[in-house]
């Protein structure tokens, strides 16, 4: 994939979840046109990128 970050064992670059949600999509719209990536993917890069942010910012 170009060195893009993908969820685990998927081609799916998470850059494509944060282009759905910025659009206004729902996390379940993202799952249903990526059915390889798991829920559980989804809810623990946005946990981290959440942690990752605020440790940032402090």
């Amino acid at each position: 994939m170009g060195g893009a970050v993908v969820f685990a064992g998927t081609r799916v670059p998470v850059q494509t979840l944060l282009d759905y949600l910025a659009a206004g999509e729902s996390i379940d719209d993202f799952l249903e046109g990526f059915p390889s990536v798991s829920r559980a993917q989804v809810l623990a890069f946005l946990e981290d990128a959440k942690e990752s942010l605020i440790e940032a910012l402090s």
